[in-house]
């Protein structure tokens, strides 16, 4: 027998008026009226609904991956089910994704990646010995000799090393030091990293970070996604897609009375422009950076696609050393590079690094923290940035074919480039800067007035390439998603697909604009 009863309970009256409560209707109460399901159990609310999830996130557009690329992909299963279209193929053109676009991977490069994957392979004999003491080395530095264990937060040490004296003989000798370099998941990863160790304040005093337009849009994603204010300053269509620090001047001075400008973003050699600056132009920006106390980031995963006659890739670090102590002891940098572009396109295994100059002892010491979060990048992806930074020397077995590999790559994106404005700017309406570097035109194009005001809702160049999507198959990015002056209208295309393949897109791009013209004219 119970030695107290219910009655007795403190929260008994409590639970009996919300009880009676909860017997009434939800009409009655006031409160909307649930909806059943089939079976009479009312579902549950979701906890995430867009009204309840980060407002950030909702900020965050991405161009390259946008509403034209899934309505590609549903054209590819279209096409796939039987379904009659205007074109064979679907020809993505949006993206700087090599190997999809069919350049072959460097031979030297796979054969290590594979020993190391899978070590049987070192007692094979149709592997070169360069490659399999590569791969050695490698595993050697890995936990349990496994490519499938963790590394150090920053990075595997001896690729760290590695990725120092590559540094110093690309710089001419300018010391690197291997704690300086983190080991990153591709370039966007090191990016993402150091803008949230720069965001902070509120208001009037939140930061500020100053990109080009047109920019890469992962830039105003990471900005958007932080919270941070986005701070634009235009390239000159007009000198080549120049930067003029009269406009970085000018961009600041706008900024400060909203924001607190802490940092400045540099894409080098440019996407989506193409264009690969000058000494001058970077001992410049590096001068702006000092007197105006802004954090640099130089972006410079195309180091190695430079295509045009007198030009030649230069690092801020390398003309930062060389402009002298008042800069090189002061300036704070962070420059990126990854194993994604240049003549690599090893986009998948997410490899890449940066290192940072100048940077204050304690927040290194964050910086560490804030990446051992996330434990280590990819293993694989460091292996292969060993590789790239460690490529086979002259007189290993490898050498020759790895020079002939990387030559006629490089060689081949120079023609494309070259094809490319030259097609391009026979098209009445399109202007084509020449292609300096990286893997991209970006071309100005003229849309009729009437096609503007017909476009839906959707800004003109979207139109524009939906449209030569539905009608084409080929695949592009309106300017309006990378930025650019209003009133002006571009898109971006990649150089990377086959000289025989770009030249019939390039022939379409024509023939479609034409016939777009005489539409809307």
């Amino acid at each position: 027998q119970l030695a107290f009863t219910i009655s007795s309970l403190p929260a008994w009256s409590t639970w009996t008026k919300s009880r009676s409560l909860s017997s009434l209707s939800a009409t009655r109460r006031g409160l909307p009226k649930e909806k059943m399901s089939e079976n009479g159990v009312v579902p549950r609310a979701k906890v995430l609904t867009i009204d309840t999830m980060n407002p950030t996130v909702k900020n965050v557009e991405y161009a390259v991956r946008g509403p034209i690329v899934a309505r590609a992909v549903e054209l590819e299963r279209e096409l796939s089910e039987g379904m009659k279209k205007p074109f064979a193929e679907v020809i993505k053109a949006n993206i700087g994704d090599a190997h999809a676009m069919g350049q072959q991977p460097i031979t030297f490069f796979r054969q290590v990646l594979a020993l190391c994957s899978y070590p049987e392979l070192l007692n094979d004999s149709t592997f070169p010995e360069d490659a399999k003491s590569r791969a050695y080395r490698i595993l050697q530095s890995c936990g349990g000799n496994s490519m499938g264990s963790y590394s150090a937060s920053q990075g595997i040490d001896s690729v760290r090393q590695d990725v120092a004296h590559y540094i110093e003989r690309r710089d001419g000798g300018v010391p690197c030091d291997p704690d300086n370099i983190y080991l990153t998941t591709g370039a966007s990863d090191g990016i993402m990293t150091m803008l949230k160790l720069l965001v902070c304040g509120e208001g009037a005093t939140r930061t500020g970070v100053m990109i080009s337009i047109p920019q890469y849009p992962l830039y105003s994603a990471a900005l958007a996604e932080l919270g941070a204010v986005q701070i634009n300053y235009y390239l000159n269509e007009e000198k080549c897609w120049s930067l003029d620090i009269s406009e970085l001047q000018r961009a600041l001075d706008e900024a400060r009375h909203y924001c607190s400008p802490r940092a400045l973003c540099i894409i080098n050699p440019g996407n989506p422009t193409g264009q690969v600056q000058s000494r001058q132009c970077i001992e410049d920006v590096i001068r702006f950076a000092a007197k105006e106390r802004l954090f640099l980031m130089a972006d410079e995963v195309y180091q190695d696609n430079v295509y045009a006659e007198g030009c030649q890739f230069h690092s801020f670090k390398k003309v930062l050393f060389e402009m002298g102590p008042e800069y090189s002891n002061t300036v704070e940098l962070a420059s990126f590079h990854s194993t994604s572009k240049c003549y690599m396109g090893e986009c998948g295994f997410r490899g890449g690094y940066m290192e940072v100059m100048n940077m204050d002892d304690e927040v290194k010491a964050q910086l560490t923290k804030l990446l051992s979060v996330r434990l280590c990048p990819p293993v694989p992806g460091q292996a292969l940035m060993d590789l790239v930074v460690n490529p086979p020397q002259p007189g290993e077995p490898s050498y020759d074919n790895f020079i002939k590999e990387r030559t006629a790559t490089l060689s081949a994106l120079a023609e494309k480039a070259k094809l490319t404005e030259q097609v391009l700017n026979t098209v009445q309406g399109i202007s084509c800067n020449p292609v300096q570097g990286a893997m991209y035109s970006f071309p100005h194009i003229t849309i009729p007035e009437k096609a503007i005001k017909e476009e839906q809702g959707q800004q003109p160049d979207m139109f524009y390439c939906m449209k030569m999507l539905e009608e084409t198959g080929i695949c592009l990015v309106p300017g309006s998603g990378f930025g650019q002056k209003e009133g002006t209208y571009h898109f971006r295309m990649t150089i990377l697909p086959p000289i025989d393949k770009l030249q019939i897109l390039l022939i379409k791009v024509k023939e479609f604009h034409q016939k777009f013209t005489q539409q809307y004219s």
